[in-house]
């Protein structure tokens, strides 16, 4: 097998494409670029200062910081030095989350902003380990053990005037097995796991990845989610590193809510190609494209839904696109793209041409609507541990279908095992086992947990899916999350927990629950301004809302608007109204907006014991009529 590491794809790419532009950033009033070759300039300089500080091959090194240019490039460098990126999520509060992560990882230097500095400077007598912290800003008072990074790039100058060749030396003898990076799972038992990536891993993966979807050079992205993510390695950019293609990141502002409202703004500026984009992201995008129709008044709202339920017949599941009589559509659909769509295409910059889904499962209906406005959202599947893609749905004839996740990438191999490890056939469900050079090296200082998750090469997912006959892969959520009824049938909980967050307007967040229990019950979380809405006037608002979230539970049962689409044993017999949300404040989500099931059971344990009494099956229960009266306050 030949030899590629993340320095051999970076350094292809420098010699093919080095005047182009690579980085966009805005700190000021408009984007700059910085090209291929000046990125590498200051990778070796960060590298070479690395090695001056004494950092050596193997040794890790953090990086704790909102998205920038500073970012990828100090990745890029510690690389170069041969060091061992371990990327942390600036959403971890410092008291366990980061204190577990750098004492575990063996981390003795580290990149922040002067946004996350104080996280690290409250923690830093923890940290026995620690010797170095490299600041992104300059405008900021040091304290001992800490220096700009503009200072580390100056001993870097220094370093490489002397030791240039030997330093060069270190990046290009890395090998495939090599450590890139540590990336921690969120963790939904007591500690996260570090997922231990190669070089070849990386490399691998894009290649792999790059048999599903291709990016032209001339492709620009602006990459929205959190860069410590494998999802956001991969697909945000190293694979536009490959492909020659130019990468932005969202303009960082004081605060994390500041950055969120430049999100908009910086698309509209950058104009992307195309988008990563996680459930959460999505939902939210449609919300904000639908308010704005809203504000256009009565008419416009009528003659858009009227123009998506058109699009919706004529496109189907994307794969059966203006089958049959449908094509006579076409002129239709093509006009409403011309009079409506397009203008929705424009807040996103006009030149989006797809978005790539990952993280959770994606709804149908959501895929259905950003289809429709003409920028596809395809779903692809995949987990830190697969760094991360396995499959994914693209654009081009047969090449996505709604509810799947795509086709896989190539090479790759897979089985889909049931309960006793026993391979099942085309079209039937069971754990999804994988085997390909993406699958992770194992779990950094945790043989145990390695050894019961990838045996003989083969990464066992811990996901539930099936293969259909056309080569499309379905997820059907976790593996091991699943119901357990008393009677033994098991069934996943999680499509239906996702179609119901997306269809009702009244749940913001739900977790069916049912562990060998006579019946499923589900813990709901409900959007307050909408239920408020709906019972302004009502006898009793509290009664009236809980009636509102039963209502829309019971649209699943056999004969309701959604009968069809979910067995009806496996729906909700009783509801634990909550007024607490899933937040990652209470570890109710992790950092890609999942809920963690066993920590919400754990949570919300009492209001799940009363709910399996004859009082608590009861709707309007007095535990759910006090936390509906605490929302509608």
């Amino acid at each position: 097998m030949a030899k590629r590491t993340l320095i051999d794809l970076f350094e292809e790419s420098v010699a093919k494409y080095g005047n182009k532009t690579f980085l966009m950033e805005k700190t000021g009033k408009v984007y700059e670029d910085t090209s291929y070759a000046a990125v590498k300039d200051e990778a070796l300089r960060i590298g070479a200062g690395l090695a001056a500080l004494g950092v050596a091959p193997k040794q890790t090194v953090s990086i704790l910081a909102e998205g920038c240019n500073n970012w990828i490039i100090s990745e890029l460098g510690l690389l170069y030095a041969g060091a061992v990126s371990v990327p942390l999520s600036i959403k971890l509060e410092e008291a366990n989350d980061l204190l577990f992560r750098l004492n575990h990882a063996d981390v003795e230097t580290i990149f922040v902003s002067k946004y996350q500095l104080p996280k690290i400077r409250r923690i830093k007598e923890q940290l026995p380990l620690l010797k170095t912290i490299i600041v992104f800003h300059d405008d900021v008072e040091l304290e001992g053990g800490e220096m700009t990074l503009s200072a580390l790039k100056d001993m870097g100058d220094k370093y490489l005037a002397e030791h240039r060749e030997e330093f060069l030396a270190i990046g290009r003898a890395l090998q495939n097995d090599d450590y890139a990076t540590i990336t921690y799972t969120s963790g939904t038992t007591a500690d996260p796991k570090g997922v231990v990536l190669t070089h070849r891993n990386y490399t691998a993966n894009v290649e792999q990845a790059l048999t599903r979807i291709s990016i032209p050079p001339t492709y620009r992205t602006l990459i929205i989610l959190p860069l410590d993510h494998c999802f956001a390695h991969v697909c945000g950019f190293y694979i536009m590193i490959a492909c020659g293609a130019a990468v932005a990141t969202t303009q960082v502002g004081r605060t994390p809510m500041e950055t969120l409202r430049n999100v908009p703004i910086n698309i509209r500026e950058v104009k992307p190609h195309f988008l990563l984009s996680v459930p959460a992201l999505a939902k939210n995008f449609r919300k904000s494209i639908e308010t704005s129709i809203r504000n256009k008044g009565e008419k416009a709202e009528k003659l858009f839904r009227f123009a998506l339920a058109v699009s919706y017949e004529y496109n189907q599941d994307g794969f059966h696109k203006g089958r049959g009589w449908r094509f006579v559509l076409k002129p239709l659909v093509a006009l409403f793209d011309k009079i409506l769509f397009s203008k929705v295409r424009e807040a996103f910059g006009g030149e989006l041409q797809f978005f790539v889904g990952g993280g959770a499962l994606l709804d149908s209906e959501l895929q259905r609507f950003f289809y429709a406005v003409g920028m596809p959202m395809y779903q692809g599947y995949g987990l830190s541990e697969a760094t991360p893609i396995i499959s994914t749905n693209s654009l081009g004839h047969h090449q996505h279908r709604f509810g799947s996740s795509g086709k896989l990438i190539q090479p790759l191999e897979i089985k889909i095992l049931d309960d006793e490890g026993r391979e099942m056939p085309t079209g039937e469900k069971g754990e999804i086992v994988i085997k390909g050079e993406n699958v992770m090296a194992g779990y950094w200082k945790n043989p145990v947990a390695t050894a019961e998750t990838v045996k003989d090469g083969w990464l066992y997912t811990g996901d539930m899916g099936y293969m259909a006959e056309d080569g499309f892969l379905y997820v059907l959520g976790r593996f091991k999350s699943l119901l357990i009824s008393s009677d033994g049938e098991k069934y996943s909980p999680e499509g239906m927990e996702e179609a119901m967050v997306d269809k009702s307007p009244y749940i913001d967040q739900i977790m069916i629950y049912n562990n060998q229990n006579p019946y499923t019950i589900a813990v709901v979380v409900p959007n307050a301004d909408a239920l408020k809405r709906a019972t302004v006037g009502a006898e009793n608002g509290a009664q009236a809302a809980a009636d509102i979230l039963h209502a829309e539970v019971e649209k699943y049962r056999t004969g309701g608007e959604f009968g069809e689409e979910f067995p009806d044993r496996w729906l909700p017999a009783a509801l634990a109204i909550v007024d607490e949300p899933f937040s990652e404040r209470n570890g109710l989500v992790n950092s890609t907006m999942k809920v963690v099931r066993n920590k919400v059971e754990a949570f919300y344990k009492s209001r799940i014991d009363y709910c399996y009494t004859a009082e608590g099956k009861k709707l309007h229960n007095e535990q759910n009529i006090a936390s509906l009266e605490r929302v509608l306050k």
